[in-house]
């Protein structure tokens, strides 16, 4: 596998870095109320969301200066569209859930800043009480949506990887150019 038919090490590091922050929020989000309250992911919870945030901003950036690989040529044409789709919808949700977590814990009613791993605080958001409850309901409603999301993303990579038997998901792998 060449080097344009792969991601680049930075595409790689924040794709694999945002991934498991990701899934770790998931988990917390869905299961929180499940957990002993003694454990306190809440507030990790905000705190990988706020670098989930920034992680995003930087991938951001690094894909308009990095051109990703192509997607193979014998993919048809509505399974380019859909990858690029949803694409699409996870870049925007890895903005919009982090930003609506922060929202509803800015709610002038009982604000409750975000401590960043108990290193420094970040402030609240102007926000009244009906933007923090509108944000907290999207973040709701929006963090099954990039659960349903991410589990389409993984059974396509595993799809590819194990059916199609092509390089889709070895071009992002760490290390994919030793494979053979």
């Amino acid at each position: 596998m060449g080097r344009g038919d792969r991601y680049s090490r930075g595409a790689i590091a924040f794709h694999w870095s945002i991934a498991a922050l990701v899934l770790f929020n998931l988990i917390v989000g869905l299961f929180h109320d499940a957990m002993p309250r003694a454990w306190g992911v809440i507030p990790i919870h905000k705190s990988v969301g706020i670098a989930v945030l920034v992680l995003t901003l930087g991938r951001i950036g690094w894909r308009i200066t990095h051109k990703p690989p192509h997607l193979p040529e014998l993919l048809p044409a509505w399974e380019k569209a859909t990858a690029h789709t949803v694409h699409f919808i996870l870049y925007a949700l890895l903005l919009v859930l982090p930003v609506s977590g922060w929202l509803l814990s800015s709610n002038p009613e009982r604000p409750r800043p975000i401590n960043w791993f108990g290193l420094f605080e970040i402030p609240v958001l102007p926000a009244t009480p009906g933007i923090a409850h509108t944000a907290h309901e999207a973040h709701e409603l929006l963090g099954y949506l990039m659960a349903a999301l991410v589990v389409i993303h993984i059974a396509a990579a595993l799809r590819h990887h194990f059916i199609l038997r092509d390089r889709v998901l070895a071009r992002m792998l760490p290390g994919a150019h030793r494979l053979g």
